[in-house]
């Protein structure tokens, strides 16, 4: 049995249907905060279990009989720690014989402004004695959706990421490798640098939804504190704008530029570039 944390989120639901995709829908679980959500799933034969990353019960109750677990990172920045640990203490106790968990690049060396809450799991759970892999995943290409059909309808777009360079692949890549590790043998006790096959810049961004929508579209690039400025003016909360203009000072010092072939290899394929997310999301306007 194997036990998919966070199910419905954008990441967990693309592992559910790779799973379905290999295994009897009787063997993959569900587990997730709003079980109405996944009513979808449960029709197809999946069982759907609640499951509240703050509410220590329900995770037990969840993990109960399962093999493998999927630990899907929570989303909620500042209180990840705690929510992972009860997750890794129900895998304790149900018995799990493969805990995977999605962690971030270089999670226990980078300052990446993400990283510290990913390295703490990543310690609780060598601390647990569990058999584990991590996945520790770049960028989502996903990540820019936003951005690219502002630019795609204003002409241009901002950031304070400089020329940094990013090796991002899509959500559906990081599922497939997910996937393949829930199912395939030999992966305990892994770390994997998933990332995607080529690099990118934010001018390169600009130049790719230009391709798609036949405009020239320009980045602007700006100091950190015009960055911040310029989200809060846009009706950001300064708490928000903060932490994304760190993202970029992140990628601007190089923190998500690292290629590895780790993602290639487990999905068998190369990863999807950014200009076939661009021209998806242009397609959607």
């Amino acid at each position: 049995m194997i036990v998919v944390t966070g199910a419905t989120g954008h990441l967990g639901r693309l592992v559910v249907e790779g799973l379905l995709e290999k295994l009897p829908a009787d063997q993959v679980v569900a587990a997730v905060r709003t079980p109405e959500k996944a009513a979808d799933l449960a029709e197809r034969g999946v069982e759907v279990r609640r499951a509240d990353y703050s509410d220590p019960e329900s995770l037990v109750a969840a993990l109960k009989g399962a093999d493998k677990v999927l630990l899907v990172s929570s989303s909620e920045v500042g209180q990840r720690v705690a929510q992972h640990q009860a997750v890794v203490d129900a895998a304790g106790q149900a018995g799990v014989r493969h805990l995977v968990y999605t962690s971030a690049p270089r999670a226990t060396t980078s300052a990446l402004v993400l990283a510290p809450e990913h390295k703490a799991t990543e310690e609780l759970i060598q601390a647990s004695g569990l058999p584990a892999t991590i996945l520790r995943n770049n960028w989502y290409n996903e990540n820019y959706a936003d951005t690219i059909k502002q630019a795609a309808q204003t002409g241009s777009f901002v950031g304070s990421a400089g020329d940094g360079r990013v090796a991002s692949a899509t959500r559906a890549d990081y599922a497939a490798a997910a996937v393949a590790v829930l199912t395939g043998e030999g992966h305990e006790g892994k770390i994997y640098e998933l990332a995607g096959d080529a690099t990118w810049t934010n001018a390169d961004l600009a130049a790719e939804i230009g391709k798609a929508t036949g405009r020239e579209i320009t980045y602007v690039d700006l100091p950190a504190d015009e960055h911040v400025k310029a989200l809060t003016d846009a009706g950001l909360p300064e708490q928000v704008a903060g932490f994304l203009a760190a993202l970029d000072a992140g990628i601007k010092d190089g923190l998500l530029a690292e290629t590895t072939p780790d993602l290639r290899t487990l999905i068998g394929r190369p990863s999807t570039p950014i200009g076939v997310t661009v021209a998806e999301v242009v397609g959607t306007l």
